[in-house]
Parts: C-alpha cells; sequence; structure tokens
C-alpha cells in the first residue's frame, strides 16, 4: 500500500493549506512542505529495493471487468521521476513561501501546487494505463490553477486557455491511442504491455496508436509545432514555473516516450517522427531563446530547446542515447529549476525581467549571480558542470546517426543546436548581470534572505557535484532508471574527457566559440531578427481558436435553438435512421418462442392504456386532463407489473404516481390550465410521422426481442442463486439494489436530491425581486375556488390515516430486505402520508408543528448510504457490499441483522426529504403569491360553528 499512499497523500495534503493559512504563513508553507516530505520519505524507504533491480508492485481491484484497476508500480525511471517531483517540489515550497507577496493567497497556491504534484507523482507511478490517463488530465486541470493563479493578469488568464486547450486536445489524442495499445495487448497493465514488443510492432494498428500517444506526449512536453503555449505559461508566478518547466509537467511527455520506450522504439516511424520532432524543437527553439529580452521567455525557449534535446536522444532508438537522456533529464532538472529562481529572485529585488533594463547586477546580487551564472554555464555545457557532461554525450550520439542515408544531418543540426544553447546562456549572465551597474532599475535589487536563495543554492550545489564526480554521484541512479527505460542491462559509465578522436569534442569546441562569436555580434542579429518577418504561434493560435469559436457558436446556435421539441426530433430520427440502416443491412431470423394466447383481463389493461394514451395526444391543451390521463397510465402500468408478478415495481411504480401527480397538481395552480396552440399544422403532421415512425420501430424491436431467445446468458441466474448467499436477502429486486448495483441506487438518490435542491434553488430565484416575482404578487385564481380551502373531513381523515401510513411505512421498510418492499417504497408512503397532512391542513400551519430541515434529511440520507459503502472496505470487501448476520436473542426467534438496512435507510431518509423539500418550495411560491395562513387546521371553528374569516387566517 505504501506506493498508493505515496500518490494519495499530496491529494489528501491539499485539503491542509486552506485551512492552516489561518495559522499564519510560515505554518502553511510546514504543513505543505511537511506532506511532501512525507511522500519523499516513503519513496525513500522504497529506493533500496529499487536500486537493486527489484520492481515494486500495489495492486488494488477497482472494476476489473473494464480493466481499470489501481495498480502502482515503481521502477528505476519512476524512482528518478518521483524523486524529482517531491524533492524540486519540497524546494519550489520554500521558495514560494518567500517570493509570495502579502496579497497572494498562499493557501491557495499551495493546495493547487499539490494537487498538481499529486497527478504528476500518480503519472509516473501508474501500472494501468486507464490510471495513467485519469492522472495525465488532471495535470492539465491542475495545470491550469496554477498557471491561472494571478487570476488579475490577463496574460495568465490567456496562458492558463492556452495550456489546457493543447495539452487537452493532445490528452484525448493519447487516450485514444492507449486504448488502442491496450486493445492489442488485451491488458491495460502497463507491466504487460511492456513484455509484448512483438505484438504491438507487428499489429496493423501500431503506426496509429504511435501517432496518437506521440501527439500527447508533444503537446505535453511543448515539441514542435505545440511549442508555443510553454512560454505563454510564463506569466504564472516564478515558482509555478520553475516546477513546471523543470521538473514536472514538461518532463511528463518525456517521461511517457521513455517508459513506452521498450515496446514502441526501435522502428523507423518512430525514428523519423521523434528524432526529427525533437531536433527541430531543440534547433528552433534555442534560435528564439537567444533573441528574447524577457527573462523567464529565454529561459522558457531554452526549457522547450532541451526537450526537444532529450526528445531526440530518445528518437534514437538507442540504448545508449536512452541512457544520455536518462542522465540530461537529471542534469536539466537541477540547473533549471535553479535558472528561474534566480530569475524570479532579480524579478523580485528589481521589480523588472526585461534584460534591456537589466546589467551590473554582480556588485548589487553577488550570491544570486554566482548561483545563476553556475547553472547558466551548466546549461551551455561548459565543463566541469553536469550539463557539459550530458551536452558531451548528446553531441557523441549524434554524431553516428544517420538520417535519411545522410550521415551529416545530425550532427551538423545538433551542433547549430548546442551553439545557439552556448549563446542564449551568456547572454543570460553578460546581459543581467556583467557590466556597470545603472541608475535607472524599476527598484534599487540586492540579493534576498537566505529564505529566496536557499533552493537554488541547493540545486547549483548538485550541479557541481554531479560534474565534478558523475560516477559517485548520478550513474547509479542513471544506470536504475536505464535499464527501466531500455529493458535491458545497460553500462554507464561517464566521463569528463573521450578523447581527441571524439568528434563530440571539436563539436563541443565549435558550439563554445560560436556562441561568444553570436553573442559578441548579437546587437547586430537583434536588428535582424526584428527586421525579419516571421510566424507569430500565439496570433495563429487565436485565430485558430476564434474560427473555430465562431464555427462552433454558428452550429449551435442552429442545433441548440432552446426548442426541446427539436432536440426530441433530431434525436429520435438519428436514432430510427440508424436502427433502420442497422435492420436494413443486418440478416434475420424467425423467432422460436411461441406466442401466448390473448386472455381478456390484460387486453383491457392494454386496451386502458392505449385509448388514455391516445387521449393525451388529443387533449394534451387541457393540462389538468392530461395530468389525470398520466396518473391513470401510471396506476395501469402498476397494475400490469402485479399482474406480471414484480409487486416491487407495482408498488414502486403506484407510490411514485401518487406522489408525483399531488405535487404536479399543487405546481399547476400557478400556471395557466390551457396550453395554447403554437405548433403549425404541418409541424404538427411533421411530428406525427417521426413519432409513428419511432413508436413503430419500438414495437417491432419488443416483438422481436420477446420472440427470441437471449444472445447472452442472464445475469437473472447469478443474482438468483446469490441473492440469498451473497446478500443475505430472498427478496433479489430489493437485493439487487441494495447490494449488487447499490452503487447505481447511491448515484440515484444522489441525484434525486440534487433535483429537489434545484427545485429550491429555482424558487428562490422566482422569489428575488424581479419580473417573475412581480407576476407572482400580482397572482389571482383564474378559476372559482371551493368554499372550504381545509374541509373538516379532511384534516380529520388525514389524521387518522398518519399513524397508520406511518405504521404501514416502517413494515413495507423492514420487510423489504426480504419480500416486497424497501427505502424507497417506504419513503414514498410515509411522504404521502405527510404530503396529505400539509394538504388537509396548509403547508404553514403544518410546518409550524413540525420543524424539520429537510435539507438536513436529504443531506443525512446521502451520507448513511455513503457510510455503509465505506464501511465495506473495512470488512476488506468492494465499496456498497453488504453484509448480514444472524442473533439469537431470548425468547425472541432468530432474525437477520444486515447493513443493507442502514442503505436503506439512507434511501427512505433521501427519498423522504426530497418529497418534502419539493412540498416547501410550492409553498414558499404559494405563500408570495398571496395564500393564506390559517390560525386553525380547518377552515371551520367546531368551537363556535362558524367559519374562519381571511383576515383572521392572515
Amino acid at each position: 500500500m505504501s506506493l498508493a499512499l505515496i500518490a494519495a497523500l499530496p491529494f489528501l495534503g491539499a485539503l491542509l493549506p486552506g485551512l492552516m493559512i489561518r495559522s499564519g504563513k510560515n505554518a502553511c508553507a510546514l504543513v505543505t512542505g511537511s506532506v511532501t516530505a512525507l511522500a519523499l520519505l516513503l519513496l525513500g524507504l522504497n529506493a533500496p529495493a529499487v536500486l537493486r533491480g527489484e520492481v515494486i508492485h500495489t495492486r488494488i481491484d477497482w472494476i476489473p471487468a473494464l480493466g481499470l484497476n489501481v495498480n502502482f508500480f515503481l521502477d528505476g525511471l519512476g524512482l528518478l521521476f518521483a524523486g524529482m517531483i517531491l524533492g524540486i517540489g519540497l524546494l519550489i515550497i520554500l521558495y514560494a513561501r518567500f517570493y509570495l507577496s502579502k496579497s497572494d493567497p498562499m493557501g491557495q497556491f499551495y493546495t493547487y501546487l499539490l494537487l498538481f504534484q499529486g497527478a504528476m507523482v500518480g503519472i509516473v507511478l501508474s501500472d494501468n494505463i486507464l490510471l495513467l490517463l485519469v492522472f495525465w488530465e488532471l495535470t492539465s486541470l491542475s495545470s491550469f490553477l496554477l498557471i491561472g493563479y494571478w487570476k488579475h493578469l490577463p496574460e495568465g488568464r490567456q496562458g492558463a486557455r492556452m495550456a489546457l486547450t493543447v495539452t487537452g486536445a493532445g490528452g484525448l489524442a493519447m487516450i485514444a491511442g492507449m486504448l488502442i495499445l491496450g486493445n492489442i495487448v488485451g491488458s491495460y497493465d502497463l507491466s504487460v504491455i511492456l513484455e509484448n514488443k512483438e505484438a504491438i510492432q507487428s499489429s496493423d494498428w501500431y503506426l496509429p496508436a504511435l501517432i496518437l500517444i506521440l501527439l500527447g506526449c508533444f503537446t505535453k512536453s511543448a515539441q514542435f509545432p505545440f511549442h508555443f503555449w510553454l512560454p505563454h505559461a510564463m506569466a504564472a508566478p516564478t515558482p509555478v514555473s520553475a516546477y513546471l518547466h523543470s521538473a514536472t509537467m514538461v518532463k511528463a511527455g518525456l517521461f511517457l516516450m521513455a517508459r513506452m520506450w521498450p515496446v514502441l522504439a526501435g522502428t523507423p516511424e518512430w525514428f523519423y517522427i521523434v528524432a526529427t520532432t525533437g531536433l527541430v524543437t531543440m534547433v528552433m527553439a534555442a534560435k528564439i531563446a537567444l533573441f528574447k529580452d524577457d527573462l523567464k521567455a529565454l529561459l522558457a525557449f531554452s526549457t522547450v530547446s532541451h526537450l526537444g534535446l532529450i526528445t531526440m536522444l530518445l528518437g534514437f532508438g538507442t540504448a545508449e542515447a536512452a541512457t544520455v537522456a536518462v542522465f540530461h533529464i537529471i542534469n536539466h532538472a537541477t540547473f533549471k529549476a535553479a535558472l528561474f529562481m534566480s530569475a524570479g529572485i532579480v524579478d523580485h529585488e528589481a521589480h523588472t525581467r526585461d534584460i534591456k533594463r537589466l546589467g551590473g547586477l554582480r556588485t548589487l546580487m553577488p550570491i544570486t549571480f554566482a548561483i545563476a551564472t553556475l547553472a547558466a554555464l551548466s546549461m551551455a555545457g561548459i565543463p566541469p558542470l553536469n550539463g557539459f557532461l550530458s551536452k558531451e554525450m548528446m553531441l557523441e550520439e549524434a554524431a553516428h546517426v544517420v538520417w535519411g542515408g545522410n550521415h551529416w544531418i545530425m550532427p551538423v543540426l545538433a551542433t547549430i543546436g548546442a551553439l545557439f544553447s552556448v549563446a542564449y546562456s551568456f547572454r543570460f549572465i553578460a546581459h543581467t548581470f556583467l557590466g556597470p551597474v545603472r541608475d535607472d532599475y524599476p527598484h534599487h535589487p540586492h540579493d534576498p534572505g537566505i529564505g529566496m536563495w536557499a533552493a537554488p543554492a541547493l540545486l547549483v550545489a548538485l550541479v557541481i557535484v554531479i560534474g565534478l564526480v558523475p560516477m559517485t554521484a548520478a550513474a547509479w541512479l542513471v544506470q536504475v532508471a536505464a535499464n527501466a527505460v531500455t529493458g535491458q542491462e545497460v553500462e554507464v559509465y561517464i566521463k569528463h574527457w573521450h578523447g581527441l578522436e571524439s568528434p563530440a569534442l571539436w563539436m563541443s569546441l565549435l558550439a563554445i566559440g560560436g556562441g561568444f562569436v553570436l553573442l559578441a555580434t548579437h546587437a547586430r542579429w537583434m536588428a535582424m531578427w526584428n527586421a525579419m518577418p516571421r510566424p507569430e504561434a500565439k496570433a495563429i493560435f487565436d485565430a485558430v481558436i476564434l474560427r473555430v469559436s465562431h464555427l462552433a457558436n454558428r452550429i449551435t446556435d442552429r442545433l441548440h435553438d432552446g426548442a426541446i421539441s427539436r432536440y426530441f426530433a433530431i434525436g429520435t430520427v438519428t436514432i430510427a435512421a440508424a436502427a433502420f440502416y442497422a435492420f436494413w443491412t443486418g440478416t434475420h431470423t424467425t423467432g422460436g418462442r411461441a406466442l401466448l394466447p390473448i386472455e381478456a383481463v390484460p387486453f383491457l389493461g392494454w386496451l386502458a392504456l392505449v385509448l388514455a394514451t391516445v387521449a393525451i395526444v388529443i387533449f394534451h391543451r387541457n393540462r389538468l386532463l392530461t395530468l389525470v390521463l398520466i396518473g391513470i397510465i401510471g396506476l395501469t402500468i402498476s397494475v400490469g407489473f402485479a399482474y406480471f408478478s414484480a409487486p416491487d415495481l407495482a408498488l414502486t411504480q403506484i407510490s411514485v404516481e401518487v406522489a408525483t401527480v399531488i405535487l404536479m397538481l399543487l405546481a399547476l395552480n400557478f400556471l395557466p390550465k390551457q396550453t395554447p396552440r403554437e405548433s403549425s399544422p404541418m409541424r404538427r403532421f411533421s411530428d406525427m410521422a417521426v413519432a409513428g415512425i419511432s413508436g413503430f420501430g419500438i414495437a417491432v424491436l419488443a416483438y422481436a426481442l420477446m420472440t427470441r431467445d437471449f444472445a447472452f446468458p442472464t445475469i437473472a441466474d447469478y443474482h438468483i442463486a446469490n441473492s440469498k448467499p451473497e446478500g443475505g436477502g430472498t427478496n433479489i429486486v430489493n437485493v439487487i439494489l441494495v447490494d449488487f448495483r447499490g452503487y447505481d441506487t447511491f448515484g440515484e438518490i444522489t441525484v434525486l436530491g440534487i433535483a429537489a435542491i434545484l427545485i429550491y434553488a429555482l424558487t428562490e430565484a422566482l422569489l428575488r425581486a424581479g419580473p417573475a416575482n412581480d407576476r407572482l404578487l400580482a397572482w389571482g385564481p383564474d378559476q372559482r375556488r371551493a368554499g372550504d380551502r381545509h374541509p373538516m373531513m379532511l384534516v380529520v381523515a388525514t389524521r387518522l390515516i398518519l399513524p397508520i401510513a406511518l405504521m404501514v411505512g416502517v413494515f413495507i421498510f423492514l420487510r423489504g430486505h426480504n419480500m416486497p418492499g424497501g427505502g424507497f417504497i417506504a419513503g414514498l408512503v410515509v411522504s404521502i402520508a405527510l404530503v396529505m397532512q400539509y394538504m388537509a391542513s396548509g403547508f404553514a400551519w403544518t410546518a409550524a408543528r413540525q420543524k424539520v430541515d429537510y435539507h438536513a434529511l436529504i443531506a443525512a440520507g446521502v451520507l448513511i448510504a455513503a457510510a455503509t459503502g465505506v464501511g465495506a472496505w473495512f470488512n476488506g470487501m468492494p465499496f456498497m457490499t453488504s453484509d448480514f448476520g444472524y442473533v439469537h436473542p431470548p425468547l425472541v426467534e432468530e432474525f437477520e441483522l444486515a447493513t443493507a438496512a442502514i442503505f436503506d435507510l439512507g434511501v427512505f431518509l433521501t427519498v423522504l426529504g426530497a418529497v418534502m423539500l419539493s412540498l416547501a418550495s410550492l409553498s414558499r411560491i404559494a405563500l408570495r403569491a398571496g395564500e393564506t395562513v390559517n390560525v386553525e387546521p380547518f377552515d371551520i371553528d367546531p368551537s363556535e360553528g362558524r367559519r374562519i374569516t381571511n383576515e383572521e387566517a392572515r
């Protein structure tokens, strides 16, 4: 369970910052850091086993039938990425504590950060691709919150939308690719998929799956042509930029390419798609970075370039190149996080990130200068820092790659990319920190306190240590991660000197020398860059989004015009057309079941249904008559259920009919009693045709199903055989509702409660000042009213009925597990009994004597049902699995105790609360419309023999 706990801790911890911020920012940061540190500690406890070559698994069955299991596994690659996510995340938490201003809601920031952290940890530990996809989409959603954290900045909001749009679209493509991959292998577990390279690469679906998965990876890791979202994400606070660009979101795509490398790599398709995309991204982004004046923009495009470098290495398809990619992932995380934090310090102290307004900070901010310079030199690949090592190894691999039969394309372009990297790294140092001190800084800069520079200083220390002693500091981690990526044992040997005969040496010297030349002549190149026309990715994206939005609006305006009849017509015609096509192109066989003889009673019931239905169509404008006819249809159907030996359905149907008809009659009181003529004769004719064709199709389908055997074995046999042994009840319908399909029932009562609360909310809206409220105030009865609104006979009858109805409700509730009944029916019976009390004496009078919070009833019902389901976990059973046992109290027969009764109690309370809250909402409308509130239970005072006046009633 430790892996599941590591993945869950950030999500659980996300609940704390919003609470702890009340105790101060230090307490908030401390609690947030403690959550991440605890997850890192648990990861560290598993590290020795992984370093020995073991793979740790945690398996939790969730929905096995769909292949969706909460499975996690930890190997070398997962250890590397989880360590980076949690380790750098801990440093980001420290840095953010001192970076964020007093006006920034820190609790909210840390909540978003932990949600994002949890999603990333979930990705790298998942052993099920469906679970991985869930976490993948969570990273897009949580990064949207982080990038748009500064909601007052338009560029922040736009950057968040852009990131969500691009990565979300790529995620949808990846979902399709992963599902194809799982279908090829026959399993959605990653550990199984990674063992089926031959089956995957020999499949006709390999290329579609590869392209779709790579679309998800390229969009997440900002590869060309999807690179443009990442620089615009720099509008986020610097802690977010440092986290996203170094160890988390942009590395998710690299992680997935590395994770799927054993089964997807090694083909020409992989090489040309992945290596080419990475190479183009590396060179293009490095060139753009050279001409950016915003420090974070420069670093953002440098990130895109280095992501392209790693993608290119993975695309080469060799174990050696994959090992170099793993090493550079580590190095890039260290120096890039430090660089972003350094840029944030400069912005925080000088109040600007514009290089043209900086310079000379070396003497004013010596600590920041040292940290940033060392990190930038590593990014440039200057020895003896860690970036130099992985850059040399990259150039060595590129020098031996043949692209399209040409031996020069790859090494030449890789050298050009490295040259640009040197140039923008040197520019970052020279134009920010070197030169004379200026007197026109927006704010006089100085080094901040240790709270802000401690985190980047620690990362730079890693840059130096890994650079000086790579075999001791990093080779062990690179090896276990590379073993996991390649699926084989690799030998890792990292060295500073490759010999004079190594092409990487001369390529590196050329890149460093060329970088110096580019920096020296930067002003000239900058002028040419500014004068050169070039496509702007943001403008293209905005134009595409605008056109797509306009097209969507046009389609929506044409199809969704607010007419529900139009929606029904379109849906019905579409379904009918599909059914007709299937019927016309399919094969047909004669049904083997003999028809039963028609008996008189069922025929009369069927005839009553037909006549009532036809009457509704003819008299549908008379709303009161229509409602009566609907009640007749419902009651007739309940009789039919009873006739076909379905007493549970009959009881449910008749209870629902009574309750809904009463509520609808009360609502109809405030509505016109006649529906105006709105449809033209042609429209009515077309509606009749659509309804007739569809009804005929349904009748044919029903006839075909009833006269043929089922194509698959029915599940009814399982329910019949296991209702008593597994569910503890002989009423199969009830056991299905509270056990076998208890999750469905839980969802249904939740929806019922939401519907009742929605009715209450709509009532609140109607009662606010406005046109609807004005119409209520001006409302008056449109028909003559009875002389006694609360007749004595009705009051006396309902008082007598109430205890009997309550007793019947309790009886039905208790017998439901073994005989027809249950919480749903009992809730409706009690609801009807209470509704009759309110009808007899008026809602206000009755409610004053029975003060029940119906919202609380609904909440209690849903919570009780949920608690019953959760309780199954403590018994080692799946969610919503009921348990039962038998007790033998003295002097009483043996009887059964079942958790299903507690679940049914939740159903009962929810149904009762929903009906009564709906009634309460209607009564509030009545009071606003001028209905009187009686002071006695009926209109005639029996003690005085006189009628109570309206004035007294009010």
